[in-house]
């Protein structure tokens, strides 16, 4: 247990590398275990749900070793156990995706629903219909889900709604089928590109056809291969807002531009500075901020998950700004605590006519007493406090606010930032932010 003690007021500049992506490197790793042969991943960040997912793999008793910096030598060779324990299902949203791996090597596997960020309900059933189509049978017993599969066979498959997890799951189950696998509807995010490029290293035959149109042609087995994980988008835009929010001036080494075309479009309306090079990008304050409205969307729209950290910025803003989550069914934990370091944020539900068509959750899931929209209006002078962190991005989002703010903000529960972030607290000291670490 940890926690941080950040004292505000210090413009961010020089230069920081974007760690290997979150969203990409675990997945890639389980990915792994659909080989028995040797596989190298490089450029792993150092962060808990990477962590987790070796654990998890040397539990069932595959090779998930470290033989360098941010790297990992992954093999399914010595699997010996179907079953993921329970305790990895409640700190791990990771544990359905080990089952085209365990299916592929056992026929039988027992896993538990997975945990992770407290941000809405998990649309699993998108996952599951598909693999039932594909042969498996599913029974869930509890907080497990037992799953039998002589064999996996392709499918014409449409998911209903736009599913990241979901389409990763019926890609791996699809590249060791049996005969041709085709989901429409699939996902689009570049994790899952990353994802795709280490498996069709790895032989499988995979290929977007058309938008939204995944093709994979089954093959009898895969091999090793050597990848290394794209750097993380969600990370380049945590550097960006802190840049911005506390007027500083900061390059993010390795950033890809083309992967946050959406977020840099909303700079150009806000006014805020950016330049593209071979490097990356550098992120500049060089003129007052001004309001805009954000709605986001799946990909190639404006990501939730960036939602939380451009709240930070909004704050900043002059005049009236507008948020619509529309992917995520809960994801404003976020805004008591900004409220309470002195940020004029609004809650409310917009009028929609048709919600399952705007919103990416289920419509059953949706709720008035969940706010699905915030108005913010800027620019706001945040000052420090103490708060416990509710999920990942709501942490971070906490600590911009406290470092563009005064006086100093105590955070606890910071194992939640840790779990998707590589040492956070030291890459923004290192651009000038007053944090300490201490251990509890």
């Amino acid at each position: 247990m940890s926690k941080f003690i950040i004292d505000g007021g210090t413009k961010l500049i020089g230069s920081v590398r974007v760690s290997g992506a979150k969203n990409a490197s675990y997945k890639l790793m389980i990915a792994s275990l659909l080989s028995e042969q040797e596989t190298r991943l490089l450029n792993l960040p150092n962060i808990d749900d990477v962590a987790m997912t070796s654990e998890i793999i040397r539990s069932l008793g595959g090779l998930a070793e470290s033989r360098g910096e941010k790297n990992l030598f992954i093999s399914a060779k010595h699997l010996n156990s179907n079953k993921i324990d329970t305790v990895f299902g409640e700190k791990s949203r990771a544990s359905t995706l080990f089952l085209p791996a365990l299916l592929h090597k056992f026929k039988h596997a027992f896993v538990p629903f997975p945990g992770g960020d407290k941000i809405g309900k998990r649309p699993l059933e998108r996952h599951f219909e598909g693999m039932e189509k594909m042969g498996a049978k599913i029974i869930k017993n509890n907080n497990f889900l037992e799953v039998v599969a002589s064999k996996l066979s392709g499918i014409n498959y449409r998911f209903r709604k736009n599913t990241h997890t979901g389409t990763e799951t019926l890609i791996m189950a699809g590249v060791l089928a049996d005969g041709k696998t085709i989901l429409e509807n699939v996902a689009e995010e570049p994790e899952i590109d990353d994802l795709i490029l280490l498996l069709n290293n790895m032989g499988g035959h995979i290929r977007r056809r058309t938008f939204r149109t995944i093709e994979i042609e089954g093959v009898k087995k895969l091999h090793g291969a050597i990848h290394k994980v794209m750097p993380d988008r969600n990370e380049t835009i945590t550097y960006a807002c802190a840049a911005l929010a506390t007027k500083g001036d900061v390059i993010v080494e390795n950033a890809r531009h083309q992967d946050v075309a959406t977020f840099l479009n909303k700079l150009d309306e806000i006014g805020a500075g950016y330049e593209i090079d071979h490097y990356g990008i550098r992120f500049f304050y060089h003129q007052p901020l001004h309001a805009t409205d954000v709605t986001t969307q799946i990909h190639p729209g404006f990501m939730t998950d960036w939602q939380p950290l451009w709240a930070t910025l909004a704050c900043q803003c002059q005049g009236d700004s507008t948020i619509h989550e529309t992917v995520m069914q809960n994801r404003f934990q976020y805004i008591k605590p900004l409220i309470a370091m002195g940020a004029e944020i609004t809650p409310f539900n917009p009028l929609v006519k048709n919600i399952d068509q705007v919103y990416n959750f289920n419509a059953k899931d949706y709720s008035p007493k969940d706010w699905h929209a915030i108005k913010i209006t800027g620019p706001c002078k945040f000052v420090g406090g103490k708060f416990k962190v509710a999920d990942l991005r709501a942490g971070a989002t906490i600590m911009l606010a406290a470092l563009s703010g005064s006086g100093k903000t105590i955070l606890t529960n910071t194992e939640q930032i840790d779990r998707g972030y590589e040492r956070l607290d030291l890459k923004l000291l290192k651009l000038g932010a007053k944090i300490k670490r201490i251990k509890e």
